[in-house]
């Protein structure tokens, strides 16, 4: 289970995303971005974040760690906006907490470019779980130093809004024609020899433990949050042995081959800070 702290202070939101999440101060005097249960997009991209911060960890692909966060609602009495004030009293118990990565730099592939084996590990990972978020638009991904951080995962594993699809998810194709390294030449096939052998029902079982049961609680055709969990794993388990046989590469403008992962000769092409 996720670690879980209690907010003692609501920072400043985070408006570049659409969930409005937020910068929180926490108990342990850490610093969190905060994706709430009262947002729009609702509890569902709650777990994926959370399912999917693990099975990258596991896999020894870089995500920021995750805690729980307890939110007292009167946190939100002081708020001057009536959109966060809405959001906070709205998201009262367990939120997602994700660390926040200091001085990291939004990925720009003019600036930072990506050998192909790691570009491979990262478009399986995406592939696998399902990311439609990741595009050449819209990388989330953050560069702290030389190293490469993947970020916001909760538009994955879209099935689970429609669980009757399920059955079909083993075989969906994953058009990364678009995706953010598409255009470093990344290495699919030797990606999905080397973590495809890693996705272990001990590795999904550890994963899927990851989201408190508040989160999965109802959900239409399950009897308990146990049930849920164990059709996550099902699901992506089954996905592993072949999602590299349906992916489709292009290559996104701007992109280009590198023999080494990191800062490419013309420097950082961005300057503020992102979270």
């Amino acid at each position: 289970m996720l670690t879980e702290v209690a907010a003692t202070r609501y920072i400043t939101p985070l408006r570049e995303g659409g969930s409005l999440p937020g910068l929180v101060e926490a108990d342990d005097r850490a610093t969190y971005v905060v994706k709430f249960t009262g947002a729009g997009q609702g509890r569902k991209t709650l777990v994926a974040e959370a399912i999917c911060a693990r099975l990258a960890r596991g896999l020894g692909l870089r995500v920021p760690p995750l805690v729980t966060v307890r939110l007292d609602p009167v946190l939100g009495l002081g708020e001057p906006d009536p959109e966060v004030q809405d959001l906070l009293k709205a998201s009262g118990g367990l939120n997602l907490g994700v660390g926040y990565l200091s001085g990291a730099l939004g990925f720009d592939p003019l600036a930072y470019g990506v050998e192909p084996r790691e570009a491979g590990r990262i478009v399986w990972f995406d592939a696998w779980v399902g990311n439609v978020d990741r595009s050449w638009r819209n990388p989330n991904m953050l560069v702290r130093g030389q190293d490469l951080w993947l970020i916001d995962h909760g538009a994955t594993m879209i099935w689970h809004h429609n669980w009757p699809t399920v059955q079909t998810a083993a075989a969906r194709p994953y058009d990364a024609s678009d995706h953010a390294l598409a255009g470093f030449e990344p290495d699919v096939a030797a990606a999905a020899a080397e973590l495809a052998p890693g996705v272990t029902p001990e590795l999904l079982a550890e994963a899927t433990a990851d989201v408190p049961d508040a989160w999965l609680a109802d959900e239409a055709g399950f009897g308990s949050p146990d049930e849920v969990r164990e059709a996550y794993a099902s699901a992506l388990l089954a996905r592993a042995a072949t999602v590299h046989e349906h992916i489709t590469l292009g290559r996104p403008p701007g992109a280009r081959p590198v023999g080494s992962s990191g800062w490419l000769p013309a420097g950082p092409a961005t300057t503020g800070e992102a979270s």
